[in-house]
């Protein structure tokens, strides 16, 4: 029986990981949620929720005393408000920062592998489109900068206490259980929104683009990228103590007009849309390069932006 935690496992992206872990009755799945944006109705009942913020380095070591040896750490508790990391850095650093500490030290009690969800587009920036893994890091925000420095507090763990993490860049990911009502997740905001009859506002142009990735496909790379540390699919990026980077996205570029018109055709309604100025500070371009992830973990990306569109718009209540 291998026992692994997920943190942030409460959440949208965490608690699809939880649900494709569970599948396996050799692994035991504990997750890790303050439950400050996270919903203890999408954990699943086969696993275990510890009440817990993950910059509490006390309570994570005691948990792993509590429950015994843990083989992996799969690491998605965040702030990931692009523009609440930019009111409030100092907070952004303490959750994505000292939290990312927190995990890496618990780790290190059982020489446990922790799978860390960072972001792709929040780091390249839009210069090069689609971004691979040697893309310049150019964060133009908070967000983007305290994800890429706990990057190199995992490359660095790493390499002192010979341990294989990896670390997952994600593209814009999107489906069931995103909140339709928050800031970020434009898919879900746009579903929200037809839901509810209401128009929906596009920033811009509305000529901007994104990768949007289905959460499933996202769940499934976290899942390999830890077996692919354990059965050494990934030895040719670990070289000299290295750890291994993967952008996880489709690799295609799609506009937010394009992204109105899937959700329309989904929803099977059309209240409109409004338009507001541009938003400062918002890419132009982005796309993840994701040959890597295919070649080594072997994930297939392979739910299209329709596909996707259908299964988010179905999950969402309609209102009234």
């Amino acid at each position: 029986m291998s026992r692994v935690v997920v943190t942030g496992g409460a959440g949208f992206i965490g608690s699809h990981v939880v649900d494709l872990l569970v599948t396996d009755p050799t692994v035991d799945v504990h997750v890790i949620d303050n439950l400050s944006s996270g919903n203890r109705e999408h954990v699943h009942p086969r696993a275990v929720l510890h009440d817990l913020d993950v910059r509490d380095h006390t309570a994570l070591r005691n948990l792993t005393g509590r429950i015994g040896s843990v083989a992996a750490w799969f690491h998605l508790a965040a702030q990931v408000d692009v523009r609440k990391s930019v009111a409030d850095p100092y907070l952004d650093a303490d959750i994505n920062i000292a939290g990312t500490l927190s995990v890496l030290d618990a780790a290190l009690a059982d020489s446990a592998t922790v799978v860390f969800a960072s972001t792709g587009g929040a780091i390249y920036g839009g210069e090069e489109v689609p971004a691979t893994e040697e893309t310049p890091a150019r964060p133009a925000a908070p967000y983007g900068a305290s994800k890429l420095a706990a990057e190199g507090y995992i490359a660095q763990y790493a390499r002192l206490h010979r341990q294989r993490h990896s670390i997952l860049r994600l593209a814009n990911v999107y489906g069931p259980r995103q909140d339709p009502h928050g800031e970020a997740g434009v898919v879900a905001i746009f579903g929200g929104k037809l839901r509810a009859g209401e128009r929906a506002t596009i920033y811009g142009t509305g000529e901007q683009t994104r990768d949007y990735v289905y959460v499933t496909d996202v769940a499934a790379a976290f899942r390999e990228a830890w077996r692919a540390a354990d059965d050494g699919r990934d030895a040719a990026l670990r070289v000299d103590g290295d750890v291994p980077v993967f952008n996880i996205g489709t690799g295609r570029e799609t506009s937010v007009l394009a992204l109105w018109e899937s959700a329309v055709e989904a929803a099977g309604s059309d209240p409109g849309y409004a338009t507001a100025p541009a938003r400062l500070g918002e890419l132009e371009r982005s796309a993840l390069d994701a040959t890597r992830a295919r070649n080594i973990l072997g994930i297939p990306i392979c739910t299209t932006i329709d596909e996707g569109m259908g299964l988010t718009i179905d999950s969402i209540a309609p209102v009234g």
